[in-house]
């Protein structure tokens, strides 16, 4: 009996001395090792990773749109020491790889070769396929898991204004567009673990976008159409809403897909609408009549008599088609796009005059747009005491001086706005915000009248039924490597309807169209068709029968 006894005493020692064995083993001897090897998985499954908050469109029925969404994927990813440590060649390793992966051989090699490497990515969006045939590979080292990466449902629709998400550090990082401005907001707080215990992730907070998801992708089609049919270097167009400042569709391109940005050159990542200046053209002579008409220096019926030409600082001046229209009022000069007439408004304006005008409407300053790399205008040469007679002659029609597009259509939805500049909003939940008064409003309705009657009288981009204001713009572009301009021209068209109670303001842009075509057979048909859809998408009653 004394023996069962000894011998039942002598086992459960030593099955207890096993256990404190094992248990040394894998909190003392090896803790660091699973501790590292649970907060390496953890990481290649994202756990400690908030989840990053919704980007949303916003329809006219205020129903939201998801534009960037989270979305699991498969991710594969290797422990470099436990590759070492398997016995197989890291050769072996990389040739089986390769060819399921894509990815070369001597990439996959220095991946698996890293000393005290315990993690590096080998896919992050893995096809069913591909996870397939590398678990049937049964290699030790080899990892599959879900992750939580970025979806973008409508691809690359309004890419410049999301942006997208970069995964090289291992967390989520916004780059570019919404996703970099606001990547605090949407990121949230980081789960992590700290002396062994793990902490829970804080998620990030939704954004609800102006951006109209059906006004955004028809802007798009009709830009992307534009350009093919030109054979244009790019092109873009804004829609916003005069009275609020909210921003509907924010179309540019070359773009992107910010699911496969990588396929995409680094150029196309720039948001040339906020980032990018340029030489806007006759659609300035709309300022410097509004600048002129405000200052009680012109009225829309001061008349002029236009030689053709005019010569300042050893310069000569012509219009655009090299006419002579003799005695011309300032609505005609709008109506007939005259060089010569807007350098007689802003002569009678004056410069320092001219010049506070062009601050007042936003030509100096950044809007403030909620996205990242915003620039401001250059209006460098008019300023006092460097400004030349012919450099105010230039800027009256908008060459000479440089503008970036949301400051164009800031300033043309002073115009559609009784003259009262805004702050334009991109978040739905931002509040409209005045930033000052332009002009007066008796201004704004003149300028807006004389717009009305350009539209008539070209037609191109008349509306039945409707009351449309609009100019064209036609830019010789710079040549940056000398002095003068190419032979290169951007086309812009800005206008607004219906014209004396505007639901939205455009302007569309079109970059080194093939044959240099004047801005009437480019942007103003694109303008026309892209305010006819929304005039239809809003139920707008006519306001001309």
């Amino acid at each position: 009996m004394q023996w069962r006894i000894k011998g039942l005493i002598f086992f459960f020692g030593a099955l207890f001395l096993f256990l404190i064995f094992n248990v040394y083993n894998v909190q003392i001897k090896k803790g660091a090792y699973y501790l590292t090897k649970a907060e390496m998985q953890e990481e290649a499954s994202g756990g400690f990773e908030a989840p990053r908050g919704n980007i949303y469109f916003l329809d006219k029925n205020s129903n939201s749109v998801q534009a960037a969404m989270n979305k699991d994927y498969p991710a594969v990813y290797a422990v470099p020491v436990e590759v070492q440590a398997s016995g197989e060649p890291v050769a072996s390793y990389a040739e089986k790889l390769s060819p399921i992966t894509g990815v070369s051989i001597e990439e996959l090699k220095g991946k698996f070769n890293k000393e005290n490497d315990k993690y590096e990515l080998i896919i992050e969006k893995a096809s069913s396929q591909q996870t397939a045939e590398i678990k049937n590979l049964n290699l030790k080292g080899i990892y599959i898991s879900s992750r939580l990466l970025r979806f973008y449902p409508f691809g690359d629709l309004a890419a410049h204004v999301l942006g997208f998400l970069d995964y090289s550090k291992g967390l989520a990082e916004g780059k570019y567009g919404l996703e970099l401005y606001f990547n605090d907001l949407l990121s949230g707080k980081n789960g992590g673990m700290k002396s062994g215990k793990l902490f829970s992730a804080e998620s990030g907070e939704d954004l609800i976008l102006t951006i109209d998801p059906n006004i955004q992708t028809e802007a798009e089609e009709i830009i992307k159409n534009l350009i093919k049919q030109y054979d244009a270097e790019a092109g873009s167009a804004i829609v916003q809403d005069p009275k609020t400042g909210k921003v509907l569709a924010m179309a540019a391109f070359p773009n992107f897909d910010p699911n496969n940005y990588s396929k995409s050159d680094i150029s196309a990542f720039l948001n040339p609408t906020v980032q990018s200046l340029y030489e806007p053209g006759s659609v300035f002579k709309l300022i410097t009549m509004a600048a002129g008409i405000d200052s009680g220096k012109i009225t829309p019926d001061t008349t002029y008599t236009d030689t053709g030409s005019f010569t300042a600082n050893g310069k000569t001046i012509k219009n655009w088609d090299l006419k002579a229209n003799g005695l011309q009022t300032m609505a005609n000069v709008i109506e007939k796009s005259i060089n010569t007439g807007a350098v007689f408004a802003q002569r009678k304006t004056g410069q320092d005059v001219f010049y506070n005008y062009l601050v007042k409407f936003g030509f100096s300053e950044k809007t403030q747009i909620s996205l990242p790399g915003e620039v401001r205008g250059n209006l460098n040469n008019l300023k006092s005491p460097n400004g030349k007679d012919i450099d105010f002659a230039t800027a009256s029609y908008g060459q000479g001086v440089a503008v970036t597009p949301i400051e164009l259509a800031g300033a043309v939805s002073a115009l559609a706005n009784g003259g009262i500049l805004m702050k334009p909003v991109i978040l739905a939940n931002d509040q409209p915000k005045e930033i000052r008064r332009a002009i007066s409003s008796d201004t704004a309705r003149k300028v807006a009248e004389m717009m009305v009657s350009a539209v008539k009288i070209n037609r191109i981009a008349d509306i039945p039924n409707y009351s449309v204001a609009g100019k064209t713009g036609t830019a010789f572009v710079p040549d940056f490597g000398g002095k003068g301009y190419t032979d290169k021209v951007i086309n812009t068209y800005a206008g607004f309807a219906p014209a004396f109670d505007p639901r939205f303001v455009i302007v569309v842009r079109l970059d080194k169209p093939s044959g240099s075509p004047l801005a009437g057979q480019t942007v103003v048909p694109a303008f026309r068709e892209l305010a006819q859809f929304i005039l239809n998408y809003y139920n707008v009653a006519p306001d001309k029968i």
